[in-house]
């Protein structure tokens, strides 16, 4: 998973942050209106928790942008804002869920959870792929009622996958994926094949099936055989 956090509060932000890379999910920060409408025009994400009183914007001009490129993230409010018409623009507006300031950040962990597995995974906590099952709370995974022993990499990889079923990802898609912005300072994206090389050999040992195919020239994508 990977989280945009629009959140000019750095204490906030940075709480946010640990908090969810203590349970294994990756964050990006954008303090700034400019910045995070760089971050949305160059980067992809999972879900997008989002402030709406923001030093150099507003927070409604942001859900008003990503309707307007179409893009497809989550979005949580997150807002000291709890006036019951601040709740209706929002949600108009294209925003998933509204949580008020201050909130506990196991409900906001959940709630993005939930978000998350509605809109990629038809609401499962366990996602299923013939015979593979994937429980997205305890971050294990099975072949054949057998556990795989994956990295935290590979368990992102598998997810990512089988959550764009018969895409065709680019190596930069992918890189972006596991690393994040972090992706533009490398200088190549060679560790893309070992990690798919990895995951492929460790489904095909406990009998998986062959679901990862190379595009030439274009990526990866994984589509039933």
């Amino acid at each position: 998973m990977k989280i945009l956090i629009i959140e000019d509060e750095q204490e906030i932000a940075q709480n946010i942050k640990t908090y969810f890379k203590d349970n294994g999910i990756q964050c990006e920060t954008a303090k700034t209106y400019n910045l995070a409408l760089n971050k949305i025009d160059n980067y992809d994400y999972d879900c997008i928790l989002l402030d709406l009183m923001l030093p150099d914007g507003d927070g409604f001009d942001i859900l008003r942008e990503l309707k307007k490129k179409n893009k497809t993230e989550g979005v949580i409010v997150i807002s000291a804002k709890e006036t019951l018409e601040t709740r209706l623009e929002g949600f108009n507006l294209g925003a998933d869920d509204y949580l008020t300031k201050p909130f506990h950040l196991a409900e906001l962990l959940v709630r993005m959870q939930a978000l998350i597995r509605r809109k990629n995974f038809k609401g499962n906590n366990n996602v299923v792929f013939n015979e593979i099952t994937i429980d997205i709370f305890s971050k294990s995974v099975t072949v054949n009622d057998q556990k795989l022993d994956l990295t935290k990499k590979e368990q992102d990889l598998l997810l990512f996958l089988i959550g764009n079923q018969d895409k065709v990802l680019s190596k930069s898609a992918i890189a972006e994926h596991l690393s994040g912005d972090m992706a533009d300072m490398l200088d190549n994206h060679d560790f893309i094949y070992a990690h798919i090389k990895n995951l492929k050999k460790k489904l095909h040992q406990a009998g998986g099936g062959d679901y990862i195919k190379t595009v030439y020239g274009l990526g990866y994508k994984w589509e039933d055989e």
